[in-house]
């Protein structure tokens, strides 16, 4: 996988397809190529994709004990955007990249041409609560052997053994000590957005992610029906319709052709 320096790492950036720049940015303990896997597909027939690992992930090298922010990766795709020669471009945003895309939106709005959020709630709780059980590395050893040798299988290659249980543990710190975006802040969010969050999602209630669509100055919000924390994987088919949908709305697609 091709390596671009950015922020002085080199950050593993799979890119694919033809169209306007859409970068890709996934959840945490994940990668891109894998939380995007059900949207590559269509998504590259429309767009020139860049699907991007964050730092500690996958092929993108960093020791997690290094120190570990959202505002570090938020500058990572600063940084990125700038080596790709993206001087505006689309970003859609699982989770912890959706914390990512929603921040970088309230600092440089006039880069990002649109923004697709999914899974995130700006508020601390329950996210840290729920962050200090679910990261917790002995926690997952012990309960949870299967997903603790996928994050070997998909962190070790590159980031070294064990690495992701520094990686997890500082994820959940970070968390923990994360400063709240504010009202004002998100106001300044101006690119166009789709907030997209599952019914059942037990890191985003509901109620949160109404207030967030309603603090948000062009937003659009689809609550995915029987439906968890991962919507692009569970009901894939329903979320890249809507994503589809939205970008036509916003003139970043052409309509459905007539017959």
């Amino acid at each position: 996988m091709p390596l671009v320096v950015a922020n002085g790492i080199e950050m593993q950036v799979t890119t694919e397809g033809s169209g306007p720049p859409l970068v890709l940015l996934h959840g945490a303990s994940s990668s891109a190529t894998e939380d995007w896997a059900q949207q590559r597909p269509l998504f590259r027939q429309s767009f020139t994709c860049h699907l991007v690992d964050a730092r500690g992930h996958a092929g993108t090298r960093w020791d997690a004990r290094d120190g570990w922010s959202r505002d570090t990766l938020v500058e990572d795709l600063r940084a990125l955007a700038d080596a790709l020669g993206l001087e505006t471009f689309h970003v859609a945003g699982f989770s912890m990249g959706a914390m990512t895309a929603i921040t970088f939106a309230t600092r440089w709005p006039e880069r990002l041409r649109s923004a697709i959020i999914v899974g995130i709630d700006v508020q601390p709780e329950p996210r840290t609560s729920i962050a200090r059980r679910a990261m917790d590395p002995e926690r997952i050893e012990r309960e949870e052997p299967a997903w603790a040798a996928q994050l070997e299988r998909r962190h070790g290659p590159v980031q070294g053994p064990g690495a992701w249980r520094a990686l997890m543990a500082a994820m959940a710190a970070e968390v923990a000590d994360q400063v709240p975006l504010t009202p004002a802040e998100l106001r300044g969010a101006r690119a166009p957005s789709l907030l997209a969050c599952g019914d059942r999602d037990p890191w985003v209630p509901l109620d949160h992610a109404v207030q967030l669509h309603r603090q948000l100055p062009d937003s659009r919000l689809l609550v995915v029906p029987d439906c968890t924390h991962v919507v692009p994987v569970r009901q894939p088919a329903l979320f890249n319709a809507a994503a589809l949908a939205f970008w036509r709305s916003i003139g970043a697609l052409p309509g459905p052709s007539t017959p």
